[in-house]
């Protein structure tokens, strides 16, 4: 009996910790000259899949891309203030996380170029990298223990053009990635479409011996993602909305498929922004701003092909970016003109999204980021 009455006791506080285990925090980055205020910190609840405003982030400007260190303790944000302000371009910050979510501000370093649109983090945790759009270029940032950024160790300043003149007169870095299977740096730059390639070594960058991997010309390459397995890079092209699979044959990489991301009886305009593995390898999305939806893309196991399976209305405008949520079970979209970001159920099987009918309206959303 006394027994019994120590379970009713502490069953409220067994709820309450199932609870809090259901709610995941995330970031959200917003472009503050589009009527944003900062960087807002959101709930999910991974039981309902329903979204909550929990605190923002003031006196940030256009805090367009954001990165969570391996560790959870720290937030990388990119930054783009007018040129009064800095006119080397803009800035990449530092920010301690708090167990509430609140952000500490550490230190910033300046960009290197104009329009910082990307950032992200060794897997370490010892290394931010940063890409410039309207600079053209790639910079390295060591850490300090305390998660503070050093001044940067190498700024590589991208060279060339490509075939559309109106978008690609001039480099445009669009993403940086670490890569998870080697010391290998990727930077997807839309202005030469290139997947330029570089070497992490002693804390500076260096290119690789394979400099480069070629898009199609006037593709336009964006964003990219890592397979899980390590053997593939599936590198989606705003220019010409499509996605090419890179493969690594004989020490190097090589594209083996460009396939397009919109329905075949779409002829408007459209962009691809955002693209993201699932963690088991099986499926690719990939968003379309104009068409305003995300791709769902089955991976073929063996050879690493892909099949379009479906188009789904990202319940919004301008989808300029997306996450999968750390449980794999759900896709969250930020709309950027829609000033709202919806939530899709994603089919374990299928990979095909279900929109749950959640939302919550964040002004000029561009980025979303988990605490995992």
């Amino acid at each position: 009996m006394k027994a019994f009455i120590y379970f009713l006791l502490f069953l409220p506080l067994f709820g309450l910790k199932s609870n809090a285990q259901e709610i995941k925090k995330f970031y959200v980055g917003t472009f503050t000259s589009e009527g944003a205020e900062g960087i807002y910190l959101c709930g999910f609840d991974t039981k309902t899949g329903e979204l909550s405003l929990e605190n923002i982030f003031k006196a940030v400007d256009n805090p367009s891309f954001l990165k969570v260190s391996p560790d959870n303790k720290n937030l990388y944000v990119v930054t783009r203030p007018a040129v009064e302000i800095e006119e080397l371009g803009g800035y990449v910050s530092a920010y301690a996380i708090q167990k509430n979510g609140s952000l500490q501000f550490l230190n910033k370093q300046v960009s290197h170029g104009a329009d910082p649109c990307h950032v992200d983090v060794s897997p370490d945790g010892k290394f931010v990298a940063i890409a410039t759009y309207g600079g053209g270029t790639t910079s390295l940032y060591p850490v300090n223990k305390d998660g503070s950024l050093q001044p940067a160790s190498t700024t590589i300043e991208h060279k060339g053009s490509g075939a559309d003149k109106s978008r690609q007169s001039v480099p445009h870095a669009h993403s940086v990635k670490f890569s998870p299977f080697s010391s290998a740096v990727f930077n997807a730059d839309l202005g030469t479409d290139q997947l330029n390639i570089f070497e992490l070594k002693n804390n500076e960058l260096i290119h690789a011996t394979q400099q480069f991997a070629k898009m199609k010309p006037g593709a336009g390459p964006r964003h990219f993602d890592f397979h899980p397995n390590g053997n593939f890079i599936y590198v989606i092209n705003e220019l010409n909305s499509t996605v090419t699979a890179l493969k690594k044959q004989n020490q190097k990489w090589e594209s083996f498929q460009t396939i397009s991301t919109l329905p075949d009886d779409y002829n408007e305009k459209s962009y691809c922004a955002d693209i993201h593995i699932s963690n088991d390898g099986r499926f690719l999305y990939g968003s379309n701003r104009g068409h305003n939806s995300i791709s769902v893309f089955k991976i073929d196991k063996t050879s690493g092909k892909l099949n379009l399976i479906s188009t789904v209305s990202t319940e919004g405008e301008w989808p300029r970016n997306f996450a999968l949520s750390p449980c794999g079970r759900f896709l969250l979209a930020a709309n950027q003109h829609s000033h709202n970001i919806s939530v899709f159920k994603i089919h374990q099987e299928k990979g095909t999204l279900e929109f749950t009918g959640n939302e919550l309206q964040v002004p000029s959303p561009v980025c979303i980021e988990f605490i995992n």
